[in-house]
């Protein structure tokens, strides 16, 4: 591997994965992003990171440093390095296509409020070169049509559902995964045609001019309303800008040891250990994250490719020992080949909070000043938890089933979005959002409303993470539910709920209810006097493990 000199490359410009990598010492969370800066650490960890070169948050300043960003002179340097990494894969090559992501990350997580942009470098010549460089047609042609799609959301503006409306029309009630090459091809053909239709003008078939424009939308989508809102709600400064990772493709959708997934290193509700892991077969990360698709739990993975797994939970035992955290992560299989590709401080309930803190002191991990430190304002008030209340003796009979993404008990009136949560909020009255897919565009929508219900969408989609850190209950994939927006009616089965009408939300069970179901208060058994001990000297993990063993 020819190694660059990082001399030749702006301070701003940084290499991981790659020959002449960043040291560690030379980076920051603040220069990097916090997704670019654990990549990095990753990196030197040995775990199977892509490689990638990082336009740092500098670039995000003004308009004049994006266009800088988006200069190829600028990256030229990073780019031969990351091609020298991709065995000797080339940006652009018509045989021998490397393919890239783009991907933002801000010094503080702000969870799908930033534009990701995947299988850039696809065009009509360089989709023959990755069918015959991989044998594999059909992930050539769902990479391409992904791309014309995405690129038209986030670089043009067109709305999404154009294309989804298409997909939707040629899969017909199947999986888009059933989808052969041939359904493909000519689905990418119709999505050429409706770019150049809407947009006013062809698909860019120049890998470098996509990858500048690609590089220019993810920096302006720092400025996008859901993120500009997000921050406001969450006090983060907008000076401190984004990052821009450009990395070398992984492929989820390369067939039935491929697959993409997201999923934290504990519970993040309850704080229980073992892995809680939402995965797909032969799908991109983004399926996973965007809320429009639903997933599965680890169980399948775990059965059909059980090194994997084993690969898996390995790295993340070593991800919190080094992070000395619980770990959001999301992760790649191409081939029956894993790989990382992002992992950061998860976001979790208070009671797994506490429960985190507590084992983690238990096991080492941290020291019981920092386990106290983590607890800080956690007491009974704060931990205390809503379960449903059987009335009478007599169980409530559920509406529906759904995943939890979080827990707890609420109940509301329906409301369908923004408009209608403002309406119930100005009238006084309780709202639950019912939406047909888990997106962090309804973010503004859900800060008004006590919880999120949805139809499609994973428990570990950015939508379902915000809500959790909202403190609010997040049901999604809700088995069933079918919403008619037009109508302003929400279906489940032979049911029919229209706005307006109450509905209440079980986290727990993760049940859905018709109505307004009776609650009672109550706090997990021990974690108050978990807490109580820590805070009253608890003795080193070691001391209490050396008094069992001489028990």
């Amino acid at each position: 591997m020819k190694a660059i000199s990082t001399a030749a490359l702006p301070s701003e410009l940084f290499l991981l994965g790659c020959a002449g990598q960043t040291p560690l010492a030379q980076a920051s969370p603040q220069g990097l992003g916090f997704k670019a800066f654990n990549l990095l650490r990753m990196a030197q960890m040995g775990l199977p990171v892509p490689p990638a070169f990082v336009l740092g948050t500098k670039f995000c300043a003004d308009a004049a440093s994006q266009d800088q960003a988006a200069s190829p002179e600028l990256w030229a340097p990073a780019l031969q390095a990351l091609e020298s990494a991709s065995a000797a894969l080339r940006f652009g090559h018509a045989a021998r296509p490397l393919l890239l992501s783009v991907r933002s990350g801000a010094p503080v997580s702000m969870p799908g409020m930033m534009e990701t942009l995947l299988n850039i470098g696809l065009n009509d010549e360089t989709v023959q070169g990755l069918i015959r460089q991989t044998g594999n047609p059909r992930l050539a042609w769902d990479a391409y049509r992904r791309l014309i799609a995405s690129f038209a959301e986030v670089v043009v503006g067109l709305p999404a559902a154009l294309f989804e409306d298409e997909l939707k029309r040629l899969c017909a009630g199947r999986d888009e995964r059933q989808l052969d090459f041939a359904e493909l091809r000519g689905l990418t053909q119709r999505f050429l045609q409706l770019y150049n239709q809407v947009a006013g003008k062809p698909f860019p078939q120049s890998p470098q001019l996509q990858l500048q424009q690609a590089i220019a939308a993810v920096f302006a989508s720092w400025q996008s309303d859901k993120a500009r809102s997000y921050r406001a709600a969450h006090g983060i400064a907008d000076a401190i800008g984004t990052a821009v990772t450009v990395q070398a493709m992984v492929f989820g959708n390369a067939g039935a040891r491929s697959g993409a997934g997201v999923g934290f290193t504990r519970d993040p509700r309850s704080g229980e250990p073992g892995l809680w892991v939402d995965f797909l077969f032969n799908a991109q990360g983004e399926d996973v994250v965007s809320g429009r698709r639903s997933a599965q739990g680890h169980e399948q993975l775990q059965q059909v490719l059980p090194q994997v797994w084993e690969e898996l939970q390995q790295a993340c035992a070593l991800l919190e020992r080094q992070m000395a955290e619980m770990q959001d992560f999301e992760f790649t299989v191409q081939d029956g080949r894993f790989y990382l590709l992002q992992t950061r401080d998860g976001k979790r309930s208070p009671q797994a909070q506490a429960r985190i803190a507590l084992d983690l002191c238990r096991e080492g991990v941290i020291d019981q000043a920092t386990a106290q430190q983590r607890c800080a304002g956690l007491d009974g008030e704060a931990l205390r938890l809503s379960r449903v209340l059987a009335a009478d003796g007599q169980a409530a009979q559920a509406l529906a089933r759904a995943q939890a993404a979080s827990t707890g008990v609420v109940a509301g009136r329906i409301v369908l979005d923004e408009a209608g949560a403002r309406a119930a909020q100005a009238a006084g009255q309780p709202a639950v959002l019912l939406r047909r897919d888990a997106e962090t565009a309804d973010s503004a929508a859900l800060a008004l409303t006590l919880g999120l219900l949805t139809q499609n969408g994973a428990r570990t989609s950015h939508a379902a993470v915000v809500a959790r850190q909202m403190g609010k209950v997040c049901l999604v994939a809700c088995e069933g539910m079918w919403l008619d927006e037009a109508a302003r009616e929400v279906h489940f089965g032979d049911r029919c709920l229209r706005e307006g009408d109450w509905i209440s939300l079980d986290g727990n069970e993760a049940c859905v209810y018709a109505g307004q179901v009776q609650t009672e208060w109550w706090c997990p058994p021990g974690l108050l006097a978990e807490l109580e001990q820590l805070r009253q000297d608890l003795p080193p993990a070691h001391t209490q493990a050396e008094q069992l063993v001489g028990a």
